[in-house]
């Protein structure tokens, strides 16, 4: 048996323009200038605090950052719901879930930095309510790239480090999954930079959905 684990963002849908409008605002509501979007892009994966920490260049996650991090989360979904800041299956997505649900030899997990809500709202979207048998979020371990995430995925569903699969887009996926002692699936779609990947130690990158099905 194998478990299989997804990051969300940037590797099943594509909430980069969502996630960078939502920290935009949240920098401009507190009196910053609105972050260019490579730095938004270069800390999602990222639990929210430590992202926010990252984006402003200081590393305690004082009152202030804590502040803005509630800022950032009530204004999530308002923005979401606005025309354009949907978030999207990458193509191919769907049916390649499809044919991994269908497996009897695969259990499917989430290891996200979304929060519990932020996930809930990618299942109702897009009919994978029944999909994630363990998952993992911000809400419950500590940030990328600590290996709790997919070391708590493990135990839940009684499959050891070694015969998992982390995939997804960034180097923090790619050195939590390593941590762990997973093995690392690099997807070069996301907000992520192959070299950057490989050179954080993916298995294997790939460049197209179906190809996931390839190394599962």
């Amino acid at each position: 048996m194998k478990l299989v684990l997804f990051d969300c963002d940037g590797t099943l849908v594509d909430s980069g323009k969502l996630i960078h409008e939502v920290m935009a605002r949240t920098f401009e509501n507190h009196g910053y200038e609105r972050p260019h979007y490579d730095a938004t892009k270069s800390i999602i994966g990222l639990t929210l605090d430590t992202a926010i920490a990252r984006i402003m260049g200081v590393e305690e996650i004082d009152d202030h950052i804590r502040t803005m991090t509630q800022h950032y989360k009530d204004l999530y979904s308002p923005v979401r719901a606005e025309p354009g800041f949907e978030e999207p299956l990458y193509a191919g997505v769907a049916e390649m879930i499809e044919v991994l649900v269908a497996r009897d030899d695969v259990v499917i997990g989430a290891v996200t930095g979304k929060s519990r809500r932020g996930l809930d709202l990618i299942r109702n979207s897009h009919g994978f309510e029944n999909v994630f048998t363990v998952s993992r979020t911000a809400d419950d371990c500590p940030s990328k790239p600590h290996p709790a995430m997919v070391l708590e995925c493990c135990a839940e569903a009684g499959i050891d480090p070694q015969d998992t699969i982390v995939i997804g887009d960034s180097v923090y996926d790619i050195l939590m999954a390593k941590s762990a002692g997973a093995k690392a699936i690099g997807v070069s779609w996301g907000y992520g930079e192959t070299v950057a990947l490989q050179a954080a130690g993916a298995d294997v990158v790939v460049h197209e959905v179906g190809h996931i099905l390839h190394h599962v």
